[in-house]
């Protein structure tokens, strides 16, 4: 099977992880970079003998699919060349800075046949297969999401920076329309909240509880869901879960067995498949769009609260 040309566009932290796992993956041939900073550019084709452009367009002409890694306020234009030119997308999340945009952006690659996947990474971690393959009815959620002080990703507040990883897992595991928002936040180092909290109420009932920092001293990534004949609770960081059921009058706990794996790598891998082969990916722009407009709802109740 041919190689799908691949390249990154934008190869800062995050963009140098995709760079990194698109040289080692078989099924891709890391043809190019496009980075505004030529150093950074030139540090990435040393290391792994691919070509740095410098423009979108002379970077469009190497690759058939491409991740775009910048700055949140860069998506729309960058993904929008580059589906213009018949490229497959995998944008890093947010898929982009509002919901207008989110959706133009899954609609021409819907038009177009293309796919456009976007990095919600922890739909790769194996712990969410792990939860998912023990979910019946969730009937309450706890979601914590904490770090330190990232000193990147700062143009956006936490809730479109950490938060809306979980949100946009509670709305694929709860499939159920939000009939009510209740959300606090506070900024301290940034210009939008480093703090916040939201309960979400679903039409089914559900409820789901959702807190993420960016300045914490701690770093922390877990899930609980309760539902009436079992109670999860799974730590995305160290790809470990427990459970605990009812059983005879008492509380039998278990530990839910989890194949570590690298979620970003899978991620990828994915995408790859997708874009070779036409599946549809894990996270759509559609998806992803649907958790943006959860996640700035959430910003505007943290601003009107203020």
């Amino acid at each position: 099977m041919k190689k799908l040309r691949v390249g990154v566009v934008g190869v800062g932290h995050i963009g140098t992880n995709h760079a990194r796992l698109y040289a080692e993956i078989p099924a891709a041939d890391f043809t190019a970079v496009y980075d505004v900073d030529l150093a950074r550019a030139s540090t990435i084709v040393k290391k792994y003998r691919t070509a740095a452009t410098r423009s979108l367009e002379e970077f469009a002409k190497l690759v058939d699919a491409a991740s775009v890694s910048t700055p949140t306020n860069s998506h729309y234009e960058i993904a929008l060349s580059l589906l213009q030119r018949g490229k497959h997308l995998l944008i890093e999340k947010p898929i982009a800075e509002n919901p207008q945009h989110a959706t133009e952006l899954a609609e021409l690659a819907a038009r177009n046949q293309l796919i456009l996947q976007v990095g919600h990474v922890e739909r790769f971690n194996p712990v969410l297969s792990a939860l998912e393959a023990r979910l019946t009815h969730p009937r309450f959620i706890e979601a914590h999401r904490l770090s330190s002080y990232p000193n990147r990703s700062t143009d956006i507040g936490v809730v479109l920076d950490l938060m809306i990883h979980d949100l946009e897992i509670i709305l694929h595991l709860v499939r159920s329309p939000v009939q009510n928002i209740d959300a606090v936040g506070v900024p301290v180092l940034s210009r939008g909240e480093d703090i916040a909290n939201a309960r979400i109420r679903f039409e089914n009932g559900c409820v789901a509880n959702v807190t993420s920092s960016r300045i914490s001293p701690e770093r922390m990534r877990k899930i609980r869901v309760f539902q009436e004949d079992a109670y999860l609770s799974l730590d995305y960081e160290k790809q470990s879960g427990e459970i605990y059921r009812r059983e005879g009058g008492k509380i039998k706990r278990d530990k839910v067995p989890i194949e570590r794996e690298e979620p970003l790598k899978q991620q990828l891998v994915s995408f790859i498949e997708c874009a070779s082969t036409g599946r549809q990916p894990r996270v759509s722009g559609f998806q992803a769009t649907a958790a943006l407009e959860l996640a700035v709802e959430i910003t505007k109740r943290i601003g009107s609260s203020g």
